[in-house]
């Protein structure tokens, strides 16, 4: 039995894509996975710790080797207590909506609060910066109204699946797969670009119980 860690950045349930579309691979999945334990985190629902003065500072005296102080450590509590909920999964699927060339504020917010030296990363003068989340896959679904493609004078623009892919690759994921929907705002495309999506998660979740194979 594994445990799957489904990550919902859209506040708007029933009208979102990104969410319709990682409903489809959630079905697919728990077909074959009957006995795996599906953990979902709504990221509009959950109460975030603020990321603030006495989060940094117990930030920094983790990476200086220094002593919490008593706000440090009660900061520091709730930093730890979200991530151990993050690093619980051995599988994550993500869905989110591009916002203004990024990522909706409350995810980035939850990324700020667990990408911690010590827990989601390690540092080093001598080796650097080392990611601590190894081995383990994870499915991004991404919406965007408009169209990104590799190459155009439109990729710069794309600051969300590239920073997600950054992201994840700086705390030590490898095994990354995407499922992106577009473009969202063109009425006469988006319909068969939900019915591609949709048949990509389908097949997705369904193998998504094994090994993924990059490409």
């Amino acid at each position: 039995m594994s445990k799957l860690l489904y990550i919902e950045a859209s506040p708007r349930k029933d009208r979102s894509l990104s969410i319709a579309v990682a409903n489809d691979f959630l079905g697919a999945y728990g077909a074959e996975n009957p006995g795996d334990d599906v953990d979902t985190l709504d990221l509009w629902d959950t109460t975030l710790p603020p990321f603030d003065g006495n989060m940094l500072e117990a930030k920094y005296a983790v990476l200086h080797g220094q002593e919490h102080t008593p706000e440090q450590a009660c900061a520091w509590a709730g930093v730890t207590e979200t991530f151990e909920r993050f690093a619980a999964a051995e599988k994550f699927l993500f869905s989110l909506p591009m916002w203004n060339f990024g990522i909706p504020y409350r995810l980035k917010q939850y990324i700020d609060v667990i990408t911690q030296p010590g827990l989601a990363f390690s540092y080093s003068p001598e080796k650097g910066y080392d990611g601590l989340v190894t081995g383990r896959p994870a499915v991004l679904i991404y919406t965007r109204g408009g169209e990104y493609p590799i190459g155009t004078a439109a990729e710069p623009f794309d600051m969300q699946k590239s920073y997600m892919e950054l992201w994840l690759g700086f705390i030590g994921f490898t095994d990354i797969r995407s499922i992106v929907i577009e473009p969202t705002l063109d009425p006469s495309r988006v319909k068969d670009a939900r019915l591609s999506a949709a048949h990509i998660a389908r097949t997705m979740g369904a193998s998504f119980g094994h090994k993924l194979v990059l490409h």
